[in-house]
């Protein structure tokens, strides 16, 4: 592995928001045993990805999609599957003659998803309404259930828009998503989810129960919708699994404002998904025996 330096030690994705420092050597072998260096190191620089999954084990339903902005772990999005992430630019190496970041979209479907999203007011859409469109797609509950068993066994794929309209509405919703699934403090606004009662901060046994959260038999997070406990992105249950993984260790001011802007990212994200709607999905009298066109 070579002599230590501080210029590999930085921060990756191991799991819907949670960043945690590793190791991450500049060779195909060392502390992480396989690196992907060919994909993860355009995660390094200033850039993020749509994370997917190409299959799904067992009989949960498709939420694996989740925006990540540094490398991941084989296992940030779900624990039984392979875990992929699709970068927004591709950065040159220092050996490429033209240095210049590349847009990761196939020329044309851009092209003619820009010409169909083409608008009066909003213009011709650049790479990142294109992603949010994206994104937004992803999140629309009856896309997920419409193409639920396709999304079980491949890649999904996107359906092209049925007017400028249309796209604009859902990237609209996807700008949002991607704002509160990266964290940004002015999207998740305030957390009303008071961290309640006497105790030494350690998590014991997480639960839920009456709209409480309890991390251990006299400390609880007050006020918590459902939703936010048994939200689902990928194979894990964030508010669950971020305390699980945590198990033991006593929450200190940072983590507990961490922990609420979870909460709140969580039942902002199914608010906001419910408002998500798609025209080109089809009726209940033609069935959902074809997949969508892919864009």
């Amino acid at each position: 592995m070579g002599e230590p330096t501080p210029d590999y030690l930085m921060q990756i994705a191991y799991r819907p928001f949670d960043i945690r420092w590793t190791y991450y050597t500049g060779t195909s072998r060392g502390f992480i045993c396989r690196p992907r260096l060919e994909v993860m190191r355009h995660m390094k620089t200033n850039n993020f990805g749509l994370s997917l999954t190409r299959k799904i084990e067992g009989s949960r339903p498709f939420s694996d999609t989740f925006i990540f902005n540094r490398p991941i772990t084989h296992h940030s999005l779900s624990i039984k599957e392979v875990n992929i992430i699709c970068p927004l630019y591709l950065y040159p190496t220092d050996q490429d003659l033209d240095q210049t970041r590349r847009i990761n979209f196939d020329p044309k479907l851009y092209a003619k998803l820009q010409k169909l999203a083409k608008h009066p007011e909003h213009g011709t859409p650049d790479e990142l309404a294109v992603f949010d469109y994206l994104y937004g797609v992803l999140h629309c509950p009856a896309y997920r259930e419409t193409y639920a068993e396709f999304l079980k066994i491949d890649f999904p794929r996107i359906p092209w828009p049925t007017s400028p309209e249309e796209f604009w509405d859902v990237s609209a919703k996807g700008i949002h998503l991607r704002q509160l699934h990266l964290m940004d403090p002015d999207s998740i606004g305030a957390t009303p989810y008071p961290f309640n009662g006497d105790g030494d901060n350690r998590i014991d046994k997480p639960r839920f129960d009456d709209g409480k959260v309890w991390i251990n038999a006299s400390q609880y997070f007050d006020a918590v919708p459902a939703v936010s406990w048994s939200f689902y992105i990928g194979g894990y249950q964030p508010a669950q699994k971020w305390l699980k993984d945590r198990k033991g260790c006593a929450l200190n001011f940072t983590d507990i404002k961490h922990y609420q802007r979870i909460l709140k990212i969580l039942a902002e994200t199914d608010r906001i998904m419910a408002t998500i709607s798609l025209r080109s999905l089809p009726t209940a009298a033609q069935g959902s025996e074809t997949t969508p066109e892919e864009a």
